[in-house]
């Protein structure tokens, strides 16, 4: 139990739709195959920078609002980019977008801030456009599998 690492998952999930993909996102991370991995999942406004600096990797979820990721995980990143700057450098990360529209803004807003955070993205960003549709759960759990299992194989 000592080698444990830890994911962290910040998801945005004001509605229902976005409750269940941040639920898919854990449900596959927590996969019973997954066996050195704690899963933590937090509210954005209850990440704390020492959060993100004790996880070995995150997933950020955030909802597209007005071509930009929603206020409250940018919060995340203003209360925790300095604190996290020098300690988090190459860090693993991945993301996933629920876009009414087409997510550019969202995606590239991110990347910004992870470029200047020096995180290191480890899988194309997930952007489910468009009206809800169930295939976000299972690109959500797919999602949370997959980083999991890199980081419980140590390849993160």
């Amino acid at each position: 139990m000592m080698n444990r690492k830890k994911l962290l998952i910040i998801a945005h999930a004001p509605s229902e739709n976005t409750k269940k993909m941040a639920d898919a996102v854990v449900k596959g991370a927590t996969n019973p195959e997954i066996e050195d991995v704690e899963v933590v999942s937090k509210a954005p406004l209850d990440t704390q920078p020492d959060d993100i600096i004790t996880a070995q990797a995150v997933i950020i979820g955030t909802t597209e609002n007005l071509g930009y990721m929603a206020g409250l995980v940018k919060d995340v990143f203003d209360r925790c980019y300095y604190p996290c700057l020098e300690k988090t450098q190459g860090f693993p990360f991945a993301f996933y977008i629920r876009a009414g529209h087409d997510g550019t803004g969202t995606q590239r807003a991110i990347e910004s801030i992870t470029t200047g955070l020096r995180w290191r993205l480890i899988q194309e960003p997930l952007v489910c456009r468009g009206d809800f549709q169930e295939e976000f759960l299972s690109q959500c759990e797919n999602l949370g599998l997959s980083v999991a299992a890199s980081l419980d194989a140590g390849i993160i």
